[in-house]
């Protein structure tokens, strides 16, 4: 089985007008892999804490499937230390039942979250965290890194008073 997901992305400006839109194809990272055969096929009951989704800086593109929350060297997360920030904390995922059939398998999370920013700055992708340890606080490098990637379209520029709507969708 193949993993793949895809995150969408629109950024509206303070009055609520579409400045840009962006798809990103996310790599499913070893550590994420690993943790959802683990989870799943370990044959005992589980909770998973999390997702939760948080944004990458210009270099997302650098995501890698050896990266963990503890070491992605490639990228930093934006909205702590690096700019721009938005208001905290990252956002908590929830998903619908998966759907599909004869090798056309789904899964979307339920709602579109939005990412407010306060300050100017460039972004170029998102990230999922889950597991044992993961937290919603920016910066955390607790928690299993899911899956992470780069917009299609490269880096975007947000200013202060936009915000950005992102829903996550995961096929086998």
């Amino acid at each position: 089985v193949e993993l793949e997901g895809h995150y969408s992305v629109e950024c509206r400006d303070a009055d609520g007008n579409v400045k840009w839109t962006d798809t990103i194809k996310n790599l499913v990272t070893d550590v994420g892999k690993k943790a959802l055969l683990d989870t799943f096929l370990g044959g005992s009951a589980y909770t998973v804490t999390g997702p939760f989704m948080g944004l990458i800086n210009t270099n997302a593109s650098a995501a890698a499937y050896a990266d963990t929350m503890a070491s992605h060297a490639g990228w930093l997360e934006v909205g702590g230390a690096n700019a721009p920030a938005y208001t905290a904390p990252r956002k908590t995922i929830s998903f619908s039942a998966a759907a599909g059939s004869a090798g056309s398998i789904s899964k979307a999370s339920s709602g579109t979250y939005t990412f407010a920013f306060t300050s100017a700055g460039t972004v170029g992708g998102c990230f999922l965290t889950l597991g044992s340890g993961a937290v919603s606080t920016i910066d955390s490098t607790a928690g299993t890194l899911y899956s992470a990637g780069a917009f299609s379209g490269g880096s975007k520029t947000v200013a202060s008073g936009d915000s950005l709507s992102v829903t996550y969708s995961a096929s086998a």
